[in-house]
C-alpha cells in the first residue's frame, strides 16, 4: 500500500511533501523519496527505511515550489535506495512516482527498452523510460504520457515531473486510489486526503483511466482519448476517527484493502537477517514435543483454524484438531498424552476461548495464543504468543485478522517442518509475496464484486456457499461474512453434502456461490454446481486461474494451492460488503454483534 503526495504552488515544497508522507505512514512502507523541481532542474532524494531517514538526506538549501513524493512497499525488487521512488528516465528529463502493479512491464521492456540501461528492478522505471522514448520521438509531454498510459496493463496511480516544464505535474490513475486537492494559488496530489488535509479540504476524485494536468492555478482532467472532463470537488470532512479511516466510507473496506500490506508486514516480522522465516524456538520446541495439537477458536478465527489444520498436518506432519471454544469448554474430548493448545483470537479477549485456556492450564497443558493484540488476556495467560501484526481492526466483521491468522499459521507450520528436517516443496516467503500481489489485484477489482452483489444478492433472502477441501473452509467464512453484515441467511457447505439434505432448500433463483481453486476436486465441485442448477439455482462460480471454465463469473490470480484461502476469501469479503452496502446496513457495526466477545 504505497503512498503518493504532490504539490505545486508558491511555498517551499520539501516540508509539505515530507509531512504528507508522514500522514501516509499507516499504509506501510520500506523506503521513501521526494523529487522537487526548480529553475536548476529536478532534485531527487531517496532513502531506504523511514521518512525520518529520508529527512536526513534532503538538502535544505534546495528551494522549490513543485514536487512529488512517495512511500514504497517493495513488490518488484528488494527494498533499497535504488528501487525507491521517485524514478528518473535515462536523460533525467522525467521523474515519476507510482503506486500499483504493471502486469505487462516485462513485455514492454522487451519491445521498447532493450537498449535502455535500467537503474532499478522495478516495474515503475519502465513507465518513466517509455515516456522519455516517446518524447524523444517528437511527442509533447502530455501526448507521450498518454501514449504510455494506453500501453499499460494493471493498476497504477502516477505523478510525473518534466524537467522542461516547471509549472506542471502530470497525473493519472487506474484501479489505485488518487486524489487532486485544490487550494488558493496551489494544488496538490495525494493517495489519501489525510496526507494534505492540513492545507486543503477540497478534493477532486479521479476515475480509472483518467489523466490530469495540474498547475498551481488549474486542474484539467482528461480521458485517455484526450477529451476534457468536468468534475466538481468535494469537501473532505475528517475528524479524529475519520483520519484513522482515511477517505474510506467504512473501516471494513479499508481493512480489506490493507490485507496485501498485512501479508508483507507478517513476512517482515517473521523473517531473520538471513531472509529465512523464523519462529521463537520455545514455540517450535513445544510443537515438536506435542503428540497432537488442539486449535480452539470462535467464528472467523475458527474458520482460520480449519485452514491452519491443513498446514500443520500436511506441512509439519503433526496431528491437529480444531474445536469451537464454546463447545470445547463444556464437552472436552479425550485428550492425547502430550497435547498443545493453540488459541486463535483477533482481540485476545474472547471469553469462550479464555474459559478453555483456564481449564487446560489447570490440567498442566501448554498453550500458544495467536492474536492481534499484544498484552491481551489470552496472550498474557498462555505460555507463548504469536502476533498477527495486522494493525487495529475496527470493523466488527473480521477481514485482515482472518488472513493474518492463516498467514501466521502457515509460517508456524513451515518453521516447524524445517526444524523436523522435513523437505519443503515450496518457498513460503516467495509464495506469500505472490499472495500479497494477488490480494492487491483483487482489491483493485472492486467494481466486479459490487456487480456480483447486485446481480445475485439484491433481493434474495438466502444464499449458499459451496466448496470442497480448502474451498469448503473459505465457503464457511464467506457465508459468515455475508450473514453478519447483510443479514441475508447464508450457509456454507461441503459440495458433496448438498445431496445429503441441503439441496432440498434450492429453489428457482437461489444464489449459490461455488469456489473452485483446488485441482483434485475441480471436476467434483463443478458437478455439484450442475446439481443445484438442475434445481433452479443461480450459480456464481469463482475459480482460480488455471482451473477456470467459460461459465465462471470471476477468476482469481493463481497462487500456491495450499495458500488459496488467502486469496479466495477476498472476493467473499467484498461481495458481502457490497451486499450490505446496497441493503443500507451498518457495515462496520452490524446489529447484535460486538468486535470483541468478552462474555460467554
Amino acid at each position: 500500500m504505497c503512498g503518493i503526495v504532490g504539490y505545486i504552488g508558491y511555498k517551499d515544497v520539501k516540508e509539505i511533501l515530507l509531512n504528507g508522507l508522514e500522514k501516509l505512514e499507516y499504509r506501510g512502507y520500506d523506503s521513501a523519496g521526494i523529487a522537487v523541481r526548480n529553475e536548476k532542474g529536478v532534485h531527487v532524494f531517496r532513502e531506504k527505511g523511514r521518512i525520518a531517514d529520508l529527512r536526513q538526506t534532503v538538502d535544505v538549501n534546495v528551494q522549490a515550489v513543485t514536487g512529488i513524493g512517495h512511500t514504497r512497499w517493495a513488490t518488484h525488487g528488494v527494498p533499497s535506495k535504488d528501487n525507491a521512488h521517485p524514478h528518473q528516465s535515462t536523460a533525467g528529463r522525467f521523474t515519476l512516482v507510482h503506486n500499483g502493479v504493471i502486469e505487462n512491464y516485462e513485455q514492454l521492456k522487451k519491445e521498447y527498452l532493450l537498449d535502455v540501461p535500467m537503474k532499478s528492478d522495478t516495474d515503475t522505471e519502465v513507465i518513466v523510460q517509455l515516456v522519455e522514448i516517446f518524447a524523444n520521438e517528437g511527442l509533447d509531454t502530455e501526448a507521450a504520457f498518454r501514449k504510455t498510459l494506453q500501453m499499460l496493463k494493471g493498476s497504477y496511480a502516477l505523478a510525473l515531473l518534466d524537467a522542461e516544464q516547471e509549472e506542471t505535474i502530470f497525473v493519472a490513475k487506474n484501479k489505485s486510489p488518487l486524489l487532486v486537492g485544490l487550494g488558493e494559488g496551489f494544488n496538490v496530489v495525494a493517495s489519501d486526503a489525510m496526507a494534505m488535509i492540513q492545507i486543503t479540504d477540497q478534493f477532486v476524485e479521479l476515475m480509472d483511466k483518467e489523466m490530469v494536468i495540474v498547475t498551481k492555478e488549474k486542474v484539467t482532467i482528461k480521458n485517455l482519448d484526450g477529451q476534457e472532463i468536468q468534475r466538481a470537488p468535494y469537501t473532505a470532512e475528517l475528524d479524529a476517527s475519520d483520519i484513522e479511516k482515511g477517505t474510506y466510507p467504512h473501516y471494513m473496506l479499508k481493512e480489506i484493502d490493507e490485507q496485501p500490506l498485512v501479508m508483507r508486514k507478517i513476512i517482515q516480522a517473521y523473517q531473520n537477517d538471513q531472509g529465512k522465516l523464523t519462529i521463537d524456538q520455545g514455540i517450535i520446541q513445544a510443537l515438536n514435543e506435542a503428540d497432537r495439537l488442539y486449535i480452539v477458536a470462535c467464528g472467523t478465527s475458527y474458520h482460520a483454524g480449519l485452514v491452519g489444520k491443513q498446514f500443520l498436518e500436511k506441512v509439519a506432519k503433526i496431528p491437529t484438531e480444531v474445536h469451537v471454544a464454546s463447545e470445547f469448554g463444556y464437552n472436552m474430548p479425550l485428550l492425547s498424552e502430550k497435547p498443545l493448545f493453540i488459541f486463535i483470537s483477533q482481540s485476545g479477549e474472547t471469553a469462550d476461548s479464555r474459559a478453555v485456556l483456564v481449564k487446560v492450564k489447570e490440567m498442566g497443558c501448554k498453550a500458544l495464543t495467536i492474536t492481534n493484540v499484544q498484552g491481551s488476556t489470552l496472550s498474557r495467560e498462555a505460555d507463548y504468543t504469536l502476533l498477527l501484526h495486522a494493525g487495529p481492526e475496527i470493523a466488527v466483521a473480521s477481514t485482515k485478522a482472518y488472513t493474518a491468522q492463516i498467514a501466521v499459521l502457515s509460517i508456524l507450520a513451515h518453521a516447524t517442518a524445517e526444524s523436523r528436517g522435513i523437505k519443503l516443496e515450496f518457498d513460503l516467503i516467495h509464495e506469500l509475496g505472490i499472495v500479497a500481489n494477488a490480494m492487491e489485484v483483487l482489491c483493485d477489482t472492486k467494481a466486479e464484486f459490487e456487480q456480483i452483489a447486485r446481480d445475485y444478492l439484491a433481493s434474495t433472502r438466502n444464499c449458499f456457499f459451496i466448496g470442497r477441501a480448502l474451498d469448503y473452509y473459505v465457503s464457511l467464512e464467506g457465508a459468515l461474512k455475508l450473514k453478519e453484515i447483510s443479514y441475508i441467511q447464508a450457509e456454507g457447505f461441503a459440495g458433496g453434502e448438498l445431496k445429503h439434505g441441503t439441496i432440498a432448500l434450492i429453489e428457482e433463483g437461489t444464489p449459490v456461490v461455488a469456489l473452485a481453486t483446488q485441482q483434485d476436486v475441480n471436476l467434483s465441485i463443478r458437478g455439484n454446481v450442475k446439481e443445484v442448477v438442475a434445481r433452479g439455482a443461480n450459480p456464481c462460480i469463482i475459480s482460480m486461474k488455471g482451473l477456470e471454465s467459460e461459465e465462471d463469473r470471476f477468476v482469481i490470480p493463481a497462487v500456491h494451492e495450499l495458500l488459496t484461502p488467502l486469496a479466495a476469501v477476498v472476493p467473499m469479503q467484498l461481495i458481502a460488503y457490497y451486499a450490505a452496502l446496497h441493503r443500507s446496513c451498518d457495515v462496520d457495526k452490524p446489529r447484535n454483534l460486538a468486535k470483541s466477545v468478552t462474555v460467554e
